[in-house]
């Protein structure tokens, strides 16, 4: 029970969160998320009933279809195109720059060195979430983005063992660098095997389904939703990473959905609406549950924030270093090499929730000064990497207009292309009822309709359930039909003549689509 009321908190919270966001388009939405997610942490009624972070259950339940979702969006060609960089930004970078960081925090500030490790550990998986949050409404470059996104799938397997080797060394006193590079190598290696060997064994069994007598599309749908937690589960349970078998199994669910979304269209429809509205949602969940965990920590351990100052700079030296280390990396391999590309590269390693997942998971193998000391260490990464590059950006990056002007392009598009379509129908030969009927309905694709006028039309349905004849509704269904045509032929002249982006031509074409759906479902009650 109090798994679920925790969750709807943490739900209720996105969605208003979500809402609140459109208020204020400036402002990244992640923000939002982080700041609603604050508040709930000091209303006592609301915080008492949210559960105290749990990394397992943060990894299993958000962190796993998170990942599979995005490694779903992520062509495998891409993948396989840089794997030097994917090496390069997620093993070697994180284990050198963590190297380098471990021994500069033991001699500023005289702590142990498997300490010093398990901290500068945490610190290194990077977030492509928490990076689209810092980059929103700027141009960002290809060249830059594009690693960083593959280094942010799988340089958390690195952090884990990088962390588990220091806490081995902390235990017994020894740190055994081969054995721990053989763990990164069978840990990183076996998750890439598992997980593809098992998305495999899935995509055939889901394909087999598809072209057989047996297929049910919510059994199919069931099939797909379950997968990342069943995969992520079962490789941490052989000892492989969940992580990077969750992403491997998401690129390859990327190349079946290619070659196979027309065998089931209605089925593949389905998943891709999934997908999007599960994205979004775990999405905003996780800077919610971030802004929770960072109200809890600023609440519970306020007397060690203001006794001491060491927390603080221990997480400036950690990201400084970082930070660095990223830049020379920066400069030496990625893109045209440029000062600015390095800048970008350097700032672009935001650190998000899957820090503050690792933080948690250490809570048993350290004391409680130290733990809390930890934590503290960490949210200063965490705000310092979401914090700096926005700021940089804001100055550093060009505005992407096309990004503020999408929504008044789309909208013009959207507005008439319906103008086009009630104008036939207002041509047509139909009843008065008919017409008023069909010109609501493509008013509604651009929200022209009023709460009165909708009040009446649903009065109207409901208190007059047979307003229409059978020969009614057949006129109404190819009234829409025909309006329909018309949008789309006003769209096919825009297209035709580059008077708008093709993009926003597909969007609203998409949408005119989609309305005709439901006019044609069979299964349809609409109409």
């Amino acid at each position: 029970m109090g798994l679920f009321v925790s969750s709807f908190i943490i739900i209720l919270a996105v969605a208003v969160s979500d809402i609140l966001a459109r208020l204020v388009p400036k402002i990244s939405s992640n923000y939002i998320n982080i700041f609603i997610g604050v508040v709930v942490s000091f209303i006592p009624a609301l915080q008492s009933r949210v559960l105290a972070f749990d990394s397992e259950v943060f990894m299993v339940l958000i962190l796993a279809p998170l990942l599979f979702f995005e490694g779903q969006r992520t062509p495998m060609q891409m993948v396989g195109k840089r794997v030097n960089t994917i090496i390069g930004t997620a093993v070697i970078l994180a284990i050198l720059s963590a190297i380098l960081a471990t021994i500069i925090l033991k001699v500023s500030f005289t702590i142990s060195l498997p300490l010093a490790l398990a901290m500068v550990a945490i610190s290194t998986p990077t977030d492509a979430t928490a990076l689209e949050s810092v980059t929103a409404g700027r141009q960002f470059r290809d060249s830059v983005k594009t690693p960083l996104k593959m280094e942010a799938l799988f340089n958390d397997a690195t952090g884990l063992i990088l962390l588990q080797a220091g806490l081995i060394w902390l235990s017994t006193g020894q740190l055994n660098v081969w054995q721990d590079l053989g763990q990164l190598v069978i840990s990183a290696g076996g998750g890439v095997v598992f997980g593809g060997v098992l998305a495999i064994i899935l995509m055939l069994f889901r394909q087999w389904l598809v072209h057989s007598s047996l297929n049910v599309i919510s059994s199919q749908t069931l099939i797909y939703v379950v997968s990342p937690f069943v995969i992520y589960v079962l490789a941490e349970e052989i000892g492989v990473s969940g992580i990077i078998a969750v992403v491997t199994a998401g690129l390859v669910s990327n190349s079946e959905a290619t070659r196979s979304r027309f065998s089931s269209p209605a089925q593949m429809h389905l998943g891709v609406v999934i997908t999007n509205f599960a994205t979004t949602v775990l999405n905003s969940a996780v800077f919610v549950i971030l802004g929770i965990s960072l109200g809890r920590i600023g609440r519970e351990h306020f007397q060690m924030i203001t006794g001491s100052l060491t927390w603080l700079l221990m997480g400036l030296a950690i990201y400084l270093v970082l930070l660095v280390c990223r830049f020379i990396y920066g400069k030496a391999t990625i893109g045209d090499k440029s000062r600015q590309t390095a800048v970008l590269f350097a700032l672009g390693g935001v650190h998000g929730t899957v820090t503050m997942a690792m933080t948690f998971s250490v809570m048993s193998d350290f004391s409680t000064h130290t733990f809390n000391l930890i934590v503290l260490v960490e949210t200063v990464v965490i705000i310092l990497s979401m914090l700096v590059p926005t700021i940089v950006f804001h100055s550093l990056l060009p505005v992407d207009w096309d990004d503020h002007r999408r929504a008044y392009y789309v909208q013009r598009l959207r507005q008439r292309a319906v103008e086009a379509g009630i104008k036939h129908v207002k041509k047509m030969v139909l009843s008065d009822l008919v017409k008023d009927i069909v010109i609501y309905d493509l008013r509604d694709q651009v929200r022209a309709n009023s709460i009165h006028n909708f009040w009446q039309q649903w009065r109207n349905v409901t208190l007059h359930r047979d307003v229409l004849t059978s020969i009614q509704s057949v006129e109404q269904r190819r009234a829409l039909m025909q309006a329909f045509d018309k949008e789309r032929e006003y769209l096919y002249h825009v297209a035709k003549k580059h008077l708008v982006k093709s993009e926003y031509v597909y969007e609203v074409y998409n949408e005119i689509l989609l309305a005709e759906s439901l006019v044609l479902d069979p299964e349809s009650q609409m109409i």
